[in-house]
């Protein structure tokens, strides 16, 4: 049955309420009916699988709840949300309307990364999975995030990157495939520049900043300054030594610096922490004084001397020679260790090259003069041979104290060489001869333990007596005897026979005995000198001599100077035998 239309009365008044509702429901009815329509409603009801949205209609529309929690901006909805949807088909057996948030989600997004690519916009997404090269980004379609893109800097854990909503650019889009690469490393390098510009534009030498600590290296810290980061030198940090900044400084504080240099070309900023205390070298002068006793720490130890901490950034040098009084040379490492606390003498102040020299073994006495309060010269003493050279022996007196035994006082004997006598490590005795403070020499005698043998000779000879005598040495001028261990005298060549002899080397042999006359004794100067030919005349005396005492009393006058002429003819018919003899 058709039903029939009737015309309205044109005497009818009709109110503009009653005609703007019966529009509505004309409208209604057309959105009804028109399946994938984009509907605007506001959330009335939320249920554990789904949110129920009033549109307007005659029934709710309802989307499930995952559309909401699984979006590129994940949002839990709340009653009196607004939200967008895309009318998908009506329910006439539940009597509501089935809406698609997610549907509607897409055709914005669409919408969106067609803009941001067209325009250089940014669009927001969130990680959802790591992928091969990359990542897949929610943006309200899944978009590819390539590795490379990902951030400024390689990526060291990719799965923390999983989960976390970040901004991007488009860099690839296709809508008709709903095709979209993006890159998080463009959006981030365009926010530093930004952030760079604003920087540098305010920026000026000498001014304040606050800061971040970003990241820690061997050399110094990485400070965010406003979205740009400068470098806080280790050497910048403190007025004191420090070893590593992780001492000062850790990631994620907040700091206050200086600028203390900057290049906007370089994107270079130099950075100072200690600029802001007062600088300890300002008056080290009137704190510290030459002849001064301190007391500091050890703060480095190197192959030359010592560093001592007297304060926080004002540091002195103790020189290897001024380490210890020994003459030896020893590394600083075998008589301190780092942090020990020491006593000092400060030796210079140079406040223009802010140096300090300290001295460690000024601040004690000196071992020798305590050794001389406490062994006279004359006192016999014991230890161990150290080391022997060329010139002489090296023996411990007291542990860091060595005194030497010249080669001259190893014996009263020649000695060629010290290790003929003495042996490294071997217990010796020895006399102290002399201590000098100045020169720092301790020098000892072991020939000394036996008496002045010099003395001794000159107490019981005397000028004209005849000894027995070795040729130890030849020289030009004459012939250097033996006449016992350890004292020698000279025989001139005017006192080696009676014949003149210009080549001594030519009449005498090494190691050859003679009978020698004393003819001058010096006991002062401890020099003898002797004659070979007075000798002679003295033995041919002598041997006449107990040749007449043997004789009968009656021999006459006449045959004495008969027996003694004959004597002297003897040798000069022997000698031109010889002559004859060698023709």
């Amino acid at each position: 049955m058709t039903e029939t239309t009737q015309r309205p009365d044109p005497n009818d008044k009709m109110s503009t309420e009653d005609y703007e509702h019966l529009l509505d429901k004309y409208q209604y009815s057309t959105k009804e009916i028109s399946a994938g329509k984009m509907v605007k409603g506001r959330v009335i009801k939320i249920t554990p699988t789904h949110v129920l949205v009033d549109i307007g209609l005659k029934s709710e529309g309802v989307i499930p709840i995952e559309e909401f929690t699984e979006a590129a901006d994940p949002v839990k909805p709340k009653p009196g949300d607004e939200v967008e949807a895309v009318l998908e088909k009506t329910d006439h057996k539940e009597g509501y309307f089935v809406l698609s948030k997610k549907s509607a989600d897409f055709e914005k997004a669409l919408d969106n990364l067609e803009k941001a690519f067209s325009h250089q916009h940014v669009v927001s997404g969130r990680v959802v999975e790591r992928i091969k090269n990359g990542y897949t980004v929610n943006v309200g379609l899944p978009a590819f995030l390539p590795d490379s893109h990902a951030d400024i800097r390689i990526v060291k854990d990719p799965e923390k990157l999983v989960g976390q909503t970040f901004k991007f650019k488009v860099i690839k889009f296709d809508r008709k495939d709903a095709n979209a690469v993006v890159s998080r490393k463009l959006f981030l390098i365009d926010e530093r520049e930004k952030k760079r510009r604003k920087v540098f534009a305010h920026l000026t030498k000498d001014q304040r900043l606050k800061g971040v600590v970003k990241s820690l290296t061997n050399f110094g810290a990485f400070v965010d300054v406003g979205g740009v980061e400068g470098l806080l030198h280790v050497s910048d940090m403190s007025w004191g030594k420090i070893g590593h900044p992780s001492e000062l400084f850790h990631v994620g504080q907040e700091v206050e610096v200086v600028v203390l240099d900057f290049n906007e070309k370089s994107e270079k900023i130099s950075l100072g922490a200690k600029q802001l205390l007062p600088d300890p070298w300002s008056n080290i002068a009137e704190k510290y004084l030459a002849g001064q006793r301190i007391t500091g720490k050890v703060t480095s130890l190197t192959d030359f001397g010592a560093f001592v901490e007297l304060e926080k950034g004002v540091e002195g040098l103790v020189h290897i020679s001024d380490l210890s009084w020994s003459r030896k040379m020893i590394h600083p490492k075998k008589l301190l260790n780092l942090g020990d606390e020491v006593t000092v003498n400060i030796l210079e102040v140079n406040p223009t090259s802010k140096r300090i020299s300290l001295g460690l073994k000024q601040a004690s006495p000196h071992p020798l003069e305590v050794l001389k309060q406490k062994y006279a010269p004359g006192t016999h003493i014991k230890g161990k041979i150290t080391s022997i050279t060329d010139f002489g022996a090296f023996l411990e007196i007291e542990p860091g104290i060595e005194g030497l035994i010249h080669i001259s006082d190893i014996s009263w004997e020649k000695v060629k060489h010290p290790s003929a006598k003495l042996k490294v490590g071997q217990e010796a005795e020895a006399v102290i001869l002399n201590i000098d403070v100045d020169k720092q020499k301790v020098s000892l005698g072991i020939k000394q333990l036996e008496g002045d043998i010099w003395e001794e000779f000159f107490a019981r000879q005397r000028t004209g007596d005849l000894v027995n005598v070795r040729i130890v040495r030849i020289a030009d001028f004459g012939l250097f005897v033996e006449i016992m261990p350890g004292i020698e005298g000279v025989v001139f060549l005017s006192e080696l026979d009676d014949k003149k002899i210009d080549n001594p080397a030519e009449a005498f042999k090494i190691g050859e005995e003679r009978t020698a006359k004393l003819i001058k004794l010096n006991a002062k100067d401890k020099k003898i000198s002797l004659s070979f030919r007075q000798a002679q005349v003295d033995i041919q005396k002598q041997e006449y001599q107990r040749y007449v005492d043997s004789q009968d009393d009656r021999m006459t006058l006449g045959d004495l100077m008969k027996d003694q002429l004959k004597m002297f003819q003897a040798p000069k018919k022997a000698a031109k035998k010889e002559e004859a003899n060698d023709d």
